[in-house]
């Protein structure tokens, strides 16, 4: 292979691992908005039927599957002041893990771990493990 061709597929390969990051980053924006919205339909979006959520809020240990999950974004209701950042996004093919993490959400600071898996080319959270910095 010449340095052209070399350097032409480093750059789609790069091209592509861009694409997939934003495309991850996309995924996550229903639950994003959520939070600041309160809206547990939104939030159920980002996530596929069997998704396993695991985490804790003052201490409760809980597993909401995801439409539970979804009605308690809609029972905490609209954080209009939530600011949230992704931290990280790590991508081996289909499969991926992010790092999102939320302050004043609800007036708590949440960490939320995602693993998600690509099908049909459309990015869904898979499963989510959390942590509310409170109690734990």
């Amino acid at each position: 292979m010449s340095n052209t061709e070399i350097t032409a597929k480093t750059q789609a390969d790069e091209a592509h691992s861009f694409a997939e990051y934003e495309a991850i980053a996309t995924a996550l924006l229903p639950y994003i908005d959520a939070a600041k919205t309160g809206d547990g339909e939104l939030s159920r979006t980002a996530f596929y039927d069997h998704a396993h959520i695991v985490g804790s809020v003052g201490g409760e240990f809980s597993y909401p599957d995801a439409d539970a999950f979804a009605e308690n974004v809609s029972q905490i209701g609209a954080s209009p002041d939530v600011k949230s950042r992704i931290a990280w996004i790590d991508i081996s093919g289909p499969a991926a893990a992010a790092k999102v993490e939320f302050i004043n959400w609800s007036g708590l600071r949440f960490t939320d771990f995602f693993v998600l898996y690509k099908t049909d080319g459309q990015w869904k959270i898979s499963g989510k493990v959390y942590d509310s910095h409170s109690n734990n």
